[in-house]
């Protein structure tokens, strides 16, 4: 079944917030591939930051399972407007707990490594103490809070990192752009973490979700990211490779080469431990994943960019 666009129906088993972005796509993409029946709110069908709103999209709808893909992402942005962010970040996933608890819905957050102070040397585990650096960490570290004190045995946390997709803005269709642009190109090798595909990551919140459902996936925070680990110059050399061109036209440089508002973490890798025991395969190595995403990106690029 197709999802619908905040229409009068029946009771859905999903519904999908900010189901206009990147991983909002994805998500209902694989839903409606498995048959499932959803319903998808973007930004214009739903105000997170209104909690009468939610409450009533969630009565309407009556879903099983809510998965939260709305977000304030301007991560540098968010360091002069924080209380803004704070609305969305924080406040919006408050306000779906609070409906989630009204109406018996499991809910599956999503949220982001930069919840860490990104000083670590090994993964991050599920239950390594937070320490946000930027104000875009702080918010979405409110954000975890509300969920997990308001739905204890219904909140489920999904920190993901490095995202990429088909259907946004992000850093492979960036550099896509920029190696036809350009000779030879910067990019930071002192910052390590775990490219992930929204596609993968769509599919791990549905197991996610079903797990929930099934009572097989304890509620609690879980990683959703990629396996293994590179900086942001492997990344971009692995993507030049992939389109055809000499990845030795990518340089490495520094942090400081780069001056942003927002502080950036040195590490994001995180663990996986938690998805063993739900009965759960983490997601794959990000190479393989990049592999089978980029000619579908590419794709996609070249349509909306035609020569």
């Amino acid at each position: 079944m197709n999802p619908t666009q905040g229409r009068a129906s029946a009771p859905a088993g999903w519904l999908v917030t900010g189901a206009g972005g990147m991983l909002g796509q994805d998500v209902l993409a694989r839903l409606t591939a498995d048959g499932e029946q959803s319903v998808a709110l973007d930004r214009a069908a739903l105000d997170l930051t209104d909690p009468a709103a939610v409450q009533r999209a969630l009565e309407r709808h009556r879903p099983a399972v809510v998965v939260n893909c709305a977000a304030w992402t301007a991560v540098d942005d968010a360091e002069t407007r924080e209380a803004e962010a704070l609305r969305i970040n924080g406040d919006g996933p408050a306000h779906l707990a609070a409906a989630c608890a009204a109406t018996g819905a499991v809910l599956l957050h999503v949220s982001t490594d930069y919840v860490f102070a990104g000083d670590a040397t090994t993964p991050y585990a599920e239950d390594a103490p937070t320490d946000p650096r930027s104000a875009y960490g702080r918010t979405k570290l409110a954000g975890e809070q509300a969920v997990l004190k308001t739905l204890p045995d219904r909140g489920y946390v999904v920190r993901t990192a490095w995202l990429y997709g088909a259907g946004g803005p992000n850093f492979v269709r960036t550099m896509i752009r920029l190696a036809g642009e350009r000779d030879t190109l910067d990019v930071v090798d002192d910052q390590r973490g775990q490219p992930t595909w929204s596609a993968d990551l769509a599919g791990l919140l549905l197991d996610l979700g079903r797990g929930a459902l099934a009572g097989t996936a304890p509620a609690g925070i879980y990683h959703g990211t990629s396996s293994g680990e590179t900086s942001w110059y492997g990344f971009t050399r692995e993507i030049f490779r992939l389109l055809g061109t000499d990845p030795d036209r990518v340089r490495p440089t520094t942090s400081g080469a780069f001056t942003r508002p927002a502080p950036r973490p040195a590490y994001s890798v995180l663990g996986h431990e938690r998805f063993g025991p739900a009965g759960i395969e983490p997601l794959r190595d990000w190479r393989a994943a990049l592999t089978q995403a980029f000619p579908e990106i590419h794709r996609v690029r070249e349509k909306e960019n035609p020569a």
